[in-house]
């Protein structure tokens, strides 16, 4: 399915920025193909059309009509086929620029028609010039009407005709428009391959706006899939260009990517907070904003990114750029809190917009000037605007929408209308305007518009109490979700939306919805804080669309942590591997909410699941969860840990403990949500038995649902590829502690495991342990070196010698055997790395280590501890690894409970965990 992502909105915290993608065209100017002779302009149509082409860059719009529409008179009383399609292509031009996108679309077409009638069809180079001009006149009015498929093939076809006309300048112009439109519809990564294509030439010519332009685009593609730094270098690079060449236009367009970029950098640097008030989240409602003082780095490229956003609105000599580039900075000014600032903005701005004819970006605009209208009146409680004068202002974006009509803007801007009377509590309203919107957004296809339409028609129903459609709409939200995963995931989180505040509310209140028993209300009352019972209100089918709606949300989350899609290769289903490979396993599946923790079991041969209720508030869970995880980062808190595992084993374990030993149960398996991520299970204390669950079952981890082709490990074939850094160190900036008991570590596992190879130090380099996983099938990887994990990709790293190894570098480095090996690498261990200090998703970089190397199972540390502990838990594992025929996961319980027996201190044994599969 193709998905049309040109919206150029979504919810507050990402929409600045999609708005102000600038696609400022090489726009075709207005031509003449005639010599000029000193005729009597009034009888002479090439003088009309070179008058027309100065009123043109003068901005005298109407005169220029005027002018135009008398030439293409006279070219058609005179028979001149060629000069009547030329004119009207430069009319389309001025219509366009003047809002009139109909008269434009209309004048073009007339065009093209003559082009391609019979008469005028041969392929002298006139003719062709004018065609390919023509064609691409029309793509950008497609793409102006929000039709970027259309303008993305149109593109294709202009491109093909320069190329016969021998016109090089118009086959980069037209391929440059291309990668824009792809980009409008979600592209990126085809879009920026086509403009690093496109680079060697470019590098190859003078300075020019062609090349400003290309330049701009690349560093656009790089922004929108992550690669910050090198898009900032590229739109300086433009933004000199076009400097060098005086170029307002080209000028204001690269400042307001650049300020993109620096808005994007700013955003990288603040760690996301947990989204605990989720179960308010609407498409449209604002979002609190974090306090940023603990953030200097993040307000100083906000800084940067505001004087961009100034420089380009007075660099500009179009209203509607200065209007983009304008609400960039009000964006910012409610980031850093600049109340009485963006007040003052935000007028002009209404001022201002109130001047500009309609267009696809101007009522994009002006539904984002609602927008913050809105967070401002919240945020100061403000009286001006008022309610009435923002509803008025998008009922007039609605009917604008519709008389150019652009359907994707009128769904949009019917959505949104409905969005405030929602936040102004007139439910049915609010019902009708959102049944509009997403209708037409169904029926044009914008699945990107569909889907905050559908999650806010969702909430609607759940607050009038109508649970049955309420639990349909937001199924259909889910799905939706899924088509748009490719979308998605080519977003950079850190410059499109926000998933925690866009994506995740989603999948938590259809989770709530799907859980919630109906006399809820009078269970809170009947049970203490404490209790925890067993619900046999929520059906099987219930239970098992929360657990498919939780996986959604965690995959979703790691797509997103990439930028780009994660197929697991002969993935299985984990019930499947509980059912029939190992039946001491059983799975679960915690899932907080904001008032409760759910926790769905899968038991092994048993078609029903088991689903147990516990009642905590999403504060307290949280506030235990983050002192849990400090106190075991600290030695000697042994007591402390003690009493808040054992809360949290009371609200999980609890539950189910008396049952799973009668199912013989010798393994468990968590797919943890949100903040358990942090907590390693081991951990949890039974205070009635005084054991740790590591001391009963063998634990390990599941990122989801599936995993990749689960088998027991083959003995015979054990070997390993052992590397490690045990040297102090300075890379990036960054400074690493020696880690003295590596070698010894390095040794012990090359003893315990034959066939093995060592790389220390020096040796450890990523072109080493490349050439080493492409000469021998290593089962095993081991990597003994600092690392650190976060939420964030391009801080989550293994270092190597004087390099850091990021994340993407274990997509080339592990999984090159593939290419000549079916079989993926049983194991990779990581023994010295630890999670982002401060970061509760910081897991996520382990998860994403994990799933990137294509290794089965993945053993890591949640955090550093002393190497030469780490070396004695990792030499036990290896040995029941290599002399027993225990799972993976019993072989590590086996080390930490060796290490346990002799100090309980948790600090030593407790960080380590197995990701993926356990046999």
């Amino acid at each position: 399915m193709t998905m049309k992502k040109n919206l150029k909105i979504l919810p507050r915290g990402a929409k600045t920025i999609l708005i102000f993608f600038v696609t400022l065209l090489l726009v075709c100017n207005i031509y003449s193909l005639f010599p000029t002779h000193a005729a009597d302009i009034l009888s002479n149509p090439q003088a009309l059309v070179e008058q027309g082409r100065k009123l043109y860059e003068t901005g005298e719009l109407t005169r220029a009509n005027t002018i135009l529409l008398q030439a293409v008179q006279l070219f058609k009383s005179g028979g001149d086929k060629l000069g009547e399609a030329m004119t009207l292509s430069n009319l389309s031009l001025v219509a366009k620029k003047l809002g009139e996108l109909n008269k434009a679309e209309s004048y073009i077409a007339q065009s093209l028609e003559i082009l391609t009638k019979s008469e005028v069809r041969a392929d002298n180079v006139s003719r062709l010039e004018i065609l390919a001009e023509s064609l691409d006149i029309q793509g950008q009015i497609q793409l102006e009407l929000g039709e970027a498929e259309k303008a993305l093939n149109t593109w294709k076809l202009a491109a093909n005709t320069y190329d016969k006309a021998k016109n090089e300048v118009g086959v980069t112009r037209c391929l440059i428009n291309q990668s824009i439109a792809q980009q409008a519809l979600g592209m990126y990564r085809q879009a920026r391959a086509n403009l690093e294509e496109i680079s060697p030439r470019l590098e190859k010519q003078s300075d020019s706006l062609i090349k400003a332009t290309a330049l701009r685009s690349l560093g656009d593609v790089l922004q929108l899939t992550g690669d910050l730094d090198n898009s900032t270098k590229i739109l300086q690079q433009s933004r000199d260009i076009a400097t060098k060449l005086q170029s307002p236009s080209h000028i204001s367009a690269a400042l307001i990517s650049l300020g993109n970029t620096q808005l994007a950098l700013g955003k990288r640097e603040v760690v996301q907070d947990i989204n605990t008030t989720y179960e308010q989240s609407t498409p449209l409602r604002c979002k609190t904003n974090q306090n940023l003082t603990k953030y200097p780095l993040a307000i100083q490229f906000y800084n940067q990114a505001a004087q961009s956003y100034i420089e380009a609105a007075n660099i500009s000599t179009s209203p509607l750029t200065q209007v983009q580039a304008q609400l960039n900075q009000l964006d910012i000014q409610q980031k850093l809190q600049q109340w009485s600032e963006a007040q003052k903005l935000s007028s002009q701005i209404k001022t201002k917009l109130n001047t500009i004819p309609p267009s696809q970006a101007s009522i994009y605009a002006q539904i984002n000037l609602a927008q913050n209208s809105i967070c401002l009146k919240q945020a100061t409680a403000a009286n001006n605007p008022s309610w009435k004068e923002i509803a008025q202002s998008l009922a007039i974006s609605i009917q604008q929408a519709d008389k150019i009509n652009d359907k994707r803007s009128q769904a949009f801007a019917l959505g949104a209308l409905g969005a405030l009377y929602l936040e102004n509590k007139d439910i049915n309203n609010a019902q009708k305007l959102t049944e509009q919107g997403l209708a037409i957004a169904i029926a044009n296809n914008a699945t990107d518009i569909t889907y905050l339409w559908q999650w806010q028609l969702g909430y609607i129903l759940k607050a009038k109490g109508d649970v049955e459609n309420a639990i349909n709409s937001y199924k259909e939200t889910v799905n939706t979700l899924k088509d748009l995963r490719n979308d998605l995931v080519a977003l950079n989180p850190d410059v499109q939306f926000s998933f925690r505040d866009n994506v995740e509310p989603v999948y938590r209140q259809f989770v709530d919805l799907l859980l919630e028993p109906e006399n809820q209300k009078s269970q809170k009352q009947l049970h203490s804080a404490l209790s925890t019972q067993h619900s046999t209100l929520s059906t099987q089918k219930n239970l098992r669309l929360a657990r498919e709606a939780i996986e959604g949300l965690q995959l979703t989350e790691l797509e997103n942590f990439f930028r780009e899609a994660c197929l697991l290769p002969k993935a299985k289903q984990i019930d499947d591997i509980v059912d029939k490979i190992d039946p001491a396993a059983a799975v679960i599946y915690p899932i907080i909410l904001k008032d409760r923790l759910e926790i769905i079991v899968k038991l092994p041969n048993q078609a029903e699941l088991r689903h147990y209720t516990t009642y905590k508030p999403l504060e307290e869970v949280e506030s235990v969860l983050e002192q849990l995880q400090k106190k075991l980062r600290e030695p000697d808190r042994t007591n402390d840990i003690k009493n808040l595992s054992q809360q949290v084993y009371s609200w999980m374990i609890k539950p189910i403990e008396n049952e799973l030993p009668t199912q013989k149960i010798k393994t468990l398996v968590f797919v943890l949500d949100g903040s358990l991520r942090n907590i390693p299970m081991a951990v949890l204390y039974d205070a009635t038995q005084k054991q740790y669950l590591i001391q009963k079952y063998a634990i390990s981890l599941a990122p989801g649902l599936q995993l990749i082709d689960p088998k027991p490990l083959e003995r015979k074939e054990l070997n390993a590829l052992a590397g490690g850094v045990s040297q102090q160190m300075k890379v990036d900036g960054r400074s690493f502690s020696s880690l003295e008991n590596v070698p010894a570590e390095l040794q012990k596992i090359l003893s315990a495991i034959p066939n093995s190879k060592e790389l220390l130090n020096q040796t450890f380099t990523k072109a080493n342990v490349q050439n080493q996983i492409q000469r021998l099938p290593y089962t095993v990887v081991h990597m003994a070196t600092h690392g650190e994990f976060s939420s964030n990709a391009d801080k989550t790293f293994i270092l190597a010698w004087e390099k850091l190894l990021k994340v993407k570098d274990f997509d080339n480095l592990l999984r090159l055997r593939e290419q000549s090996e079916s079989r993926p690498i049983e194991l990779l261990v990581l023994s010295a790395c630890q999670t982002a200090t401060g970061d509760k998703r910081a897991t996520l970089g382990l998860a994403g280590i994990a799933v990137r190397a294509g290794a089965r199972s993945t053993l890591a540390t949640l955090w550093s501890v002393d190497d030469n502990s780490t070396a004695e838990i990792m030499i036990k594992f290896y040995q029941a690894l290599a002399n027993t025929n225990v799972p993976k996961a019993e072989a590590l319980r086996l080390a930490q409970v060796s290490v346990l027996t002799n100090d309980e201190n948790p600090y030593l044994w407790a960080p380590y965990v197995l990701v993926g599969n356990w046999l």
